[in-house]
């Protein structure tokens, strides 16, 4: 995923400063080097790095330090703030309220995802009760309308725009017009794409902006532009008065360090990113969690947010009662399947957990687990119910193996994979009886009750390993400090 070796090589060089015995000038030195260096690789600007390391030395001031400080944790809270500062200008973006119809104007560079982009944002409004409607003001890509209006009914939202017509700004005007009249509260127009040299479009989007004087101006921007950010970002905060950022493709593999230039060259925050091609695949941008996963910290409200989001509230009750007795069915796997499934990549699931990133899942894996898991359900969707609801593995025997093959069309290995799976499933969970899980919100019961003892029951054998066994992950969460400590990181805790 975008920014996971540069959160990979910020989190080494912190993991590298606290194994140091003593804390001097040069630790503090060799970790900003390092925390630097990875920046810059990710196509960061240099005066926002070196701005950056000015001020946590001024922070830090070793020397002034007395005897009884944590220097570890105050360099880390220093540098932990320094990057939220980076990513978070102090304004708010503006937010649109139901029932007052409210325009927004997309604008960015050709082929950031920019019409894929309003549609999710409309998609994303419209599940919260909102009445989106698009307007398709590109006239100078052939087939922005096609895909605007493609993408607009399979998400079932009204959209504008002509086939004829070759002014953006009386389709605009007349598009925004027509859906102030059908009570549309969010009405969202999608403008050509753009170059910071290509000045007579530039010119195009600073008329539509007039013409139909948006509430909010959101900038676009791929998370793969690299340096060109900056400029390419300041140039359309000079034309049109942008108020909101945007990144997409944060899924592949590119650096993605452009999109902290960004919001410093618009000096306005990143409110969502694109995690995918998906409707769904578009997250709300927070920046300390963002940020706390950035650094291997973790997300904790996140991780229970996205388990709170796939598990239905009706159902919730009902596993957390199961989790509590200790009794695991092949239907409460075939359910948590489901559920791992919808939570979105693997890679991201684990970067909420504290000291681990999306680069410890190695490329390549993630999309062999998805599909092991898929393999796993199809199997699961030939056996019977008293198979799937029985406890005991001896129900199983050789003949009924057979006939699970035949019937998912895999081979008898494979079908006992899945059992041996599903035995070392049930042994986690019989390890988890008693295990109060926090209802939403309920964040400080969480980290009393996620020991490293139950963190390295939970944990696959694989990342246990890369972190160094239980000795590691107890050292680990030793320097995160207690669980207000922690959650006070995440910006959370008890006031």
């Amino acid at each position: 995923m975008v920014l996971a070796q540069l959160g990979g090589s910020i989190s080494r060089a912190l993991q590298q400063m606290s194994n140091a015995t003593v804390i001097d000038e040069k630790v503090l030195n060799e970790c900003l080097n390092e925390i630097t260096r990875a920046l810059l690789q990710s196509d960061v600007q240099f005066k926002l790095v070196r701005d950056m390391q000015t001020n946590i030395k001024k922070i830090v001031n070793l020397d002034d330090l007395a005897a009884g400080h944590n220097k570890r944790k105050i360099i880390q809270q220093a540098i932990f703030n320094e990057l939220c500062k980076m990513l978070d200008p102090g304004k708010p973006s503006f937010t649109p309220k139901k029932g007052k119809p409210s325009v927004v104007m997309f604008v960015g560079l050709q082929g950031s995802g920019k019409t894929t982009t309003c549609t999710k944002y409309a998609y994303y409004y419209q599940k919260k009760g909102w009445k989106p409607a698009l307007v398709c003001a590109d006239t100078f890509r052939a087939g922005a309308f096609d895909q605007l209006k493609q993408n607009a009914t399979k998400a079932k939202i009204p959209f504008y725009g002509s086939y004829m017509e070759s002014d953006p700004m009386k389709i605009a005007v007349e598009g925004v017009e027509t859906f102030k009249k059908e009570n549309c509260d969010l009405i969202i127009v999608d403008t050509s794409g753009r170059h910071k040299q290509e000045a007579a479009l530039f010119e195009e989007m600073r008329q539509v902006s007039e013409a139909t004087k948006p509430d909010l101006v959101i900038f676009v921007m791929d998370s793969s532009i690299g340096q060109a950010a900056f400029d390419q970002a300041q140039a359309f905060r000079q034309s049109v008065s942008v108020g909101a950022v945007i990144v997409t493709k944060m899924d592949g593999h590119a650096k993605g360090g452009g999109a902290l230039s960004a919001v410093a060259a618009t000096r306005s925050p990143v409110i969502f990113i694109g995690t995918g091609e998906h409707m769904d695949e578009f997250e709300v941008f927070d920046v300390k969690p963002f940020v706390s996963r950035l650094l291997g910290m973790g997300d904790w409200s996140g991780f229970m947010d996205k388990i709170h989001e796939v598990v239905p509230m009706d159902q919730q009750p009902e596993l957390l009662q199961k989790l509590s007795e200790g009794n695991f069915t092949l239907r409460i796997m075939y359910e948590q399947f489901q559920n791992i499934l919808k939570m979105g990549p693997i890679s991201q699931v684990f970067s909420m957990l504290p000291g681990f990133s999306a680069e410890l899942m190695p490329k390549g894996r993630e999309k062999e687990s998805q599909a092991k898991i898929k393999r796993y359900m199809t199997m699961m969707d030939s056996m019977t119910n008293e198979e799937l609801d029985s406890s005991n593995p001896k129900l199983i025997n050789e003949s009924r193996i057979m006939r699970i093959a035949r019937g998912s069309g895999r081979q008898i290995k494979e079908v006992m994979e899945m059992f041996e799976e599903y035995k070392r499933l049930a042994k986690i969970w019989s390890k988890m009886k008693g295990l109060k899980i926090p209802k939403k919100g309920e964040m400080s019961a969480l980290s009393r009750n996620m020991n490293a003892q139950h963190m390295s029951k939970v944990l696959p054998p694989q990342m246990l390993k890369q972190i160094g066994g239980m000795g590691g992950l107890q050292s680990l969460m030793k320097q995160m400090g207690s669980g207000k400590d922690m959650m006070g990181m995440f910006g959370g805790g008890e006031k």
